[in-house]
């Protein structure tokens, strides 16, 4: 090398160690400054008009800048004055995960962005324009980039760290170039522990954490949390010097539950980090800190007594007090401090109690605390300084403003007009709707039981004591089954004789509307005996009694023989009696595994007045299909009812995240009234806020909220999917949800399927162009779809109606023997297994990455047949109502970023006259003869009468 150019190199060296100083000496002296607190407020909120669900924090030539992504994908920039510098929407998709350092070492830093579309992009921490993005190939069928930060190894060179669900980390060069993959396949440890997935999986894992750890010598090691199950797996933590092949060390995680938050943090300032685990889980929360030098774990559980049990993500820093620094555990509501975390100590924490739940925690550079929305649909970014007086009782007061003071405002406004609704004199009495599990006892309920009769509240029973199998002589009865003699539900007491099951339950009737209660699950059907459950329908006299089984997956021959043997006899028992089994299952149920054998008798109608259908909605990601299943049951016949559930894991689709703890209830509100204005008459809701979800039984009452029969909805596609015996990968990938290890690259790319990344590793990830979502739905990824927007149509998930695959001779009858009359000559029947589709005859199959548009092209065409039509990220229903009349519902669908929507209603095949705000009674506005628009408020729903010029099939009815 000749002088100059060691010359040129040395300078080069000198400015980029000179910029480096300088930055870190502009954040030292703002860290020293940090320090006065003198008119500082103690907490501050800044509305973003976004649902904000990660913060970070991010340093600019300008001075240090809030980093917030929301659930809609987009980035924002936002000043601690509340400014927003600037947005980048990205692609639209989840961000799982970001990271913010100066990997480019200049005066700005770069924001990582981990994103569910499979795809690291990189922005300019000043303007939130795109530097570069990194994608692991351009073979398509990325899994979502879960995990990201920067390390920098020996030399001081920073790299990106990322990975993704398909079980690898890359190391990435500053300018978005691959440097490094590892395949966790050549290192982990991780493995599931029974047949067949641990054959299928091997040894592997997903990136949950990756997070750099500091070294003396200023380079960065990089420790991360493996696991290979989102729910029931633990993992462990491996730690990996720079660019490492192998980890240095692994050491199984020591928790409470699944790690939900991992920090690396330097509290005392001796140079030695420690990581801090904070746990995801519906039970006990805790941390866990892990010393690097000892090598060991140190877990301190928190307090029980948090507020309401449910589902929470343990999130935890370092504040200073004094001279010194205590931990800051957020929990839901709550903030638990504490000064170290010996297990030992019996002292009790400082606990300070808030009203909402936030999405996530950062502490920035200066000490302050940022916390992102709230996750009852909230749009802030909330600023606290710990340093300064008075931030305790500001976080524990703190009522955020923007969207949950508008829901809170709409959610009033309606109870105020509905004080003096009236119903429209055409419209017909409100059917019958059973709530399973509202308290009868409520003011709300008793007032409405007094003067209404529907909604029917009956008496929720959760009993700890069930039969003793052998007082029923278990072990006979089932020898031959040897699958369920042995099941056995943990949370349950084997120890009552049916005399006492049958005495204690008779009396919970008097004075009772009906009774509802859980009379087995998956893990054992066979709470009570046959003989038992037939006394207690004997007891209950004809007063309602709903026996609900949650989780009843099973379709195997054994559980053949329990349908035989427990619930078709029982559903003969309870004809005319006023009896229902309530079966709440999970996953793609109702558009899947019901169609196989052992279900053929529900499937036939042969019990369709018996049986009614509900979804477990937790940990899977198909809530879309499963609306389109279930109603497809019931317009087919062969189900006479549909349920819906609310639960306080509805909006856990990741169990690794676990931010599930919606103090405002507005998202449950909506699926409510969703369900119900489509048909829906079994609820069985978890009631977060009693008083806030009444709201729900008010409308059923007084008529406000229109619950139509099938044959009365004129908002079904004319096109339906019908499934023949359901694929085995199909109903495979659904069911495997929980695992994250399953992804293979070419399977993807040669295995088209018409329903699709169902496992758990795609969380948030995009749908592909031919899956029933994108076309059909109109959702876009694996998320909570609970308010799917349909635009042309519901899509109905229908047993077969014509050809070689259609039972003719089943009890149920033809499709269109329950369906508004205007069906009867415009339905066009598409075939699939889940997988493939295929030619009415059998004669040919035809993939779904190609076939998919004749089955588009079909839907956009049906939806010129019917009435109107809606777009504009709404969910809705229409149903007619009297022959000059259509009961138009609209909800807000984004149901945990709630927002204000413009629906766009289009007048196909009538002609209006009239639109009105039934709740309002304001006339709204005709833009055209062919369509209006109208406003949704942010977390609500409307309800439009459309009368028409001319009478709509006046046969109908």
């Amino acid at each position: 090398m000749n002088k100059k150019s060691i010359f040129v190199l040395v300078s080069l060296i000198a400015v980029v160690t000179t910029d480096a100083v300088a930055k870190k000496s502009r954040r030292s002296a703002r860290d020293s400054n940090s320090l006065s607190t003198k008119g500082r407020a103690p907490l501050v909120s800044h509305d973003t008009g976004y649902t904000i669900m990660k913060v970070r924090s991010a340093e600019t030539g300008a001075g240090e800048i809030m980093v917030a992504g929301s659930y809609e994908g987009t980035v924002l920039g936002v000043d601690y004055d509340g400014s927003v510098l600037w947005t980048n929407a990205l692609s639209g998709f989840m961000i799982h995960d970001m990271w913010c350092a100066d990997i480019t070492e200049t005066a700005d830093d770069e924001i990582l962005v981990a994103n569910a579309d499979g795809t690291i992009y990189c922005l300019d921490a000043a303007t939130g324009a795109q530097l570069w993005q990194f994608l692991p190939n351009d073979g398509g069928h990325l899994t979502p980039m879960y995990a990201v930060c920067s390390v920098k190894d020996d030399d001081g060179t920073p790299y990106v760290v990322c990975g993704a669900f398909d079980r690898n980390i890359y190391y990435v060069r500053a300018d978005g170039t691959l440097a490094k993959t590892v395949e966790s396949v050549t290192y982990s440890k991780e493995r599931p522990w029974k047949e067949p997935f641990r054959s299928k999986a091997g040894f592997a894992h997903n990136a949950n954490f990756l997070r750099p750890v500091p070294q003396a010598d200023g380079s960065e090691h990089l420790a991360l949390v493996g696991t290979c199950n989102h729910m029931q797996a633990r993992g462990s933590i491996y730690l990996f010097e720079a660019l490492a092949d192998r980890p240095y060390g692994r050491y199984p995680v020591e928790l409470t539950d699944m790690v939900g938050d991992f920090r690396v943090c330097d509290p005392d300032g001796d140079g030695t980090a420690e990581l801090l685990l904070g746990s995801s889980s519906l039970g006990n929360q805790g941390i866990s800190r892990f010393d690097l030098d000892s090598k060991s774990y140190q877990e301190y559980t928190l307090p029980r007594k948090m507020g309401a049990s449910s589902y929470r993500v343990t999130q935890v820093e370092t504040i200073p007090k004094g001279d010194d620094f205590q931990y800051l555990m957020l929990c839901g509501t709550h903030i638990v401090l504490r000064d170290d975390l010996n297990s030992t100590d019996q002292t009790p924490p400082e606990m300070l109690g808030g009203t909402y739940a936030y999405n996530d925690l950062w502490k920035d550079d200066a000490g302050r605390l940022i916390l992102a929305s709230s996750q009852s649909g909230g749009s802030c970014l909330h600023v606290i300084d710990p340093r300064t007086p008075g931030w305790k009782e500001a976080f524990s007061n703190l009522k955020p403003p923007g969207k949950i003071a508008e829901i809170l405002k709409m959610t009033a406004d309606v109870r105020a007009r509905l004080a003096t609704f009236k119903k429209p004199a055409w419209e017909r009495d409100p059917v019958e709707v059973v709530l399973t599990q509202a308290n009868p006892d409520h003011p709300v309920a008793k007032q409405i039981a007094a003067n209404y009769n529907s909604p029917v509240f009956l008496k929720y029973l959760w009993n700890n004591h069930v039969q003793d199998p052998a007082d029923w002589d278990r072990e006979t009865v089932l020898k031959n089954n040897p699958s369920y003699l042995k099941k056995r539900d943990r949370r349950k007491k084997y120890d009552w004789t049916q005399e006492q099951v049958i005495a204690d339950i008779s009396t919970e009737y008097d004075g009772a509307a009906g009774v509802s209660m859980w009379a087995g699950h998956g893990t054992d059907p066979y709470y009570y005996s046959p003989a038992t459950l037939r006394g207690l329908v004997d007891a209950a006299d004809k007063k309602p009694t709903v026996f609900i089984w949650p989780e009843m997956n099973g379709s195997s021959e054994a559980f053949e023989a329990v349908m035989d043997h427990l619930f078709y006899p029982l559903a003969d028992y309870m004809r005319g009696k006023n009896a229902h089994i309530y079966v709440r299952n999970k996953n793609v149920f109702w558009q899947g595994a019901v169609y196989l054998p052992a279900w053929a008798g529900i499937l036939s109608g042969a019990y369709s007045d018996i049986f009614t259908s509900g979804l477990e909605e937790t940990t899977d990601k198909t809530q879309d299909l499963s609306v389109a299943g279930r109603m497809g049951l019931w317009v087919s016949g062969a189900l006479d009812s549909w349920g819906m559930r609310c639960s306080r894991d509805n909006p856990s689709f990741d169990r690794q995240r676990q931010h599930s703890y919606q103090r405002l209830p507005n998202h449950f509100l909506r699926n409510m009234v969703y369900n119900m204005a489509g048909g829906a008459t079994f609820l069985n809701c978890t009631y977060v806020d009693a008083d806030y979800m009444s709201l729900a039984w008010e409308l059923v009452a007084k008529g406000a909220l229109y619950i139509p029969k099938r044959e009365e909805i004129v908002s079904f596609s004319p096109v339906h999917l019908s499934m023949k015996d359901p694929d085995h990968h199909y109903l495979e990938d659904a069911e495997e949800s929980k695992w994250t290890v399953f992804y293979d690259q070419e399977f993807e790319q040669n295995n088209p399927f018409v329903f699709s990344r169902m496992n758990g590793s795609w969380p948030g990830a995009p749908v592909t162009p031919w899956d029933f979502s994108s076309y059909a739905s109109g959702v876009k990824d694996r998320r909570q779809n609970f308010l799917p927007p349909y635009p042309k149509g519901l899509v109905l998930i229908t047993p077969p109606q014509h050809g070689v695959f259609a039972d003719t001779k089943a009890p149920r009858g033809a499709m269109t023997d329950h369906l508004h009359p205007m069906y009867r000559t415009i339905l066009q029947e598409f075939i699939t297994d889940g997988r493939h589709y295929y030619a009415p005859d059998g004669s040919a199959t035809y993939p779904a990455d190609r076939y998919y548009k004749n089955v588009s092209d079909a839907i956009e065409a049906g939806a010129q047949q019917l009435p109107i039509t809606v777009s504009g990220d709404v969910a809705w229903v229409c149903a007619q109502t009297d022959e000059r009349h259509l009961r138009l519902t609209l909800v807000d669908s984004g149901y945990l970023n709630p927002k204000a929507r413009k629906a766009c209603v289009h007048f196909n095949s009538v002609v209006p006259v009239k639109v009105t705000n039934v709740l309002s009674r304001n006339v709204l506005e005709l833009n055209s003869p062919s369509q209006t628009q109208i406003h949704v408020p942010v977390g609500g729903f409307c309800f439009i009468d459309i009368e028409l010029q001319e009478p709509f099939f006046p046969d109908n009815g």
